[in-house]
């Protein structure tokens, strides 16, 4: 399926492949040190984007600051408030550690290059789509493991610098010295982004297959029931159509404009494939739990490439629409 440009199946495919693989060759993964294959490519995942990434784009989105705030809450606040009345009414120990994921899921930043381009399609506010879903991976690298941190009791025992340090010094710093470097490599990062898209898209897929071998090695799956998985679905779809629902309540409330409604829509509601397959790995380094936790994390990906880009048409379609009216 091609929607607009974007090749959706093969990602996605690809995705499931890396788990097939891993139930099939669960040990290869120790045999091929992807471990150290995947935190070199984490580094030049983000070093890529700060080539790509102009101090220009975000000095023509900062100044909307009702967008951001409302951006920032739902993605780091709200969200994460949907998820955490549901963790008392949860006693099944499977069923726990998928609530896990799910909370692990909302507590993460924004995707930055779909949400962009979704919002181009649509034809919403380009620029502040493209602030706040950069701004939104820095505030993650404290939000996030600072969530998981207070609520989840398997990561209470971690050291919350230590786990910041890790993060600065795998997204924060490749990224950074990547910006600096845009004026002079920038050109030649945004003429090679599709060979720059494939390689993220493969390290995603790595930090997958690896996370699942070490899953079907400790045996995890085998507590794991298609209820669970339906239900785990279920929830997943239900909490994004409610963040898109009340996204879109509070905009029209606070009188956005049709353009900074839409942004706030894609940014506010997405969530980071990258950053949680990154942030999956420092955090919960080789224990087999880490793919119970990805996998919300990938349907989430998988539901909302496919219901904001028909989202994004429909928006785009009543825009021609009111051009051809008004001309």
């Amino acid at each position: 399926m091609r929607i607009r440009g974007i090749n959706i199946n093969g990602f996605i495919l690809s995705l499931f492949l890396a788990m097939l693989v891993a139930y099939l060759f669960p040990q290869a993964a120790t045999l091929l040190a992807l471990d150290q294959v995947t935190d070199i490519g984490i580094g030049l995942i983000f070093f890529f984007y700060g080539l790509k990434l102009s101090v220009e784009s975000f000095r023509n989105g900062i100044s909307n600051y009702r967008l951001h705030i409302l951006i920032q809450l739902s993605t780091f606040v709200l969200f994460p408030l949907l998820v955490l009345p549901f963790k008392p009414l949860i006693q099944d120990e499977t069923l726990h550690l998928l609530w896990v994921g799910v909370f692990f899921l909302a507590v993460l930043p924004s995707t930055v290059s779909s949400s962009v381009i979704m919002v181009s399609i649509a034809r919403g506010n380009i620029a502040g789509a493209i602030f706040n879903a950069s701004i939104s991976g820095l505030i993650g690298v404290v939000a996030t493991p600072l969530w998981l941190g207070l609520i989840v009791e398997e990561m209470q025992g971690i050291s919350f610098l230590d786990v910041f340090s890790k993060l600065m010094l795998q997204i924060v710093l490749p990224l950074g010295l990547g910006i600096l470097l845009h004026p002079r490599f920038g050109s030649f990062a945004i003429k090679h982004n599709k060979l720059i898209g494939l390689f993220d898209k493969t390290m995603i897929v790595l930090i997958v297959y690896a996370s699942f071998s070490a899953s079907f090695i400790a045996h995890l799956f085998s507590g794991l029931k298609w209820t669970h998985f339906l239900l785990l679905y279920a929830s997943v779809l239900v909490f994004f159509f409610l963040m898109l629902l009340l996204i879109d309540v509070i905009a029209k409330r606070l009188n956005f404009s049709t353009e900074d409604r839409i942004t706030a829509l894609f940014c506010g509601s997405k969530k980071s494939l990258v950053h949680g397959s990154v942030m999956a790995k420092v955090m919960f380094g080789s224990s087999p739990n880490a793919s119970l936790y990805i996998l919300p994390v990938m349907l989430y990906h998988i539901s909302q490439i496919l219901i904001i880009a028909l989202i994004a048409e429909k928006f785009n379609k009543r825009k021609r629409t009111e051009v051809r009216v008004k001309s």
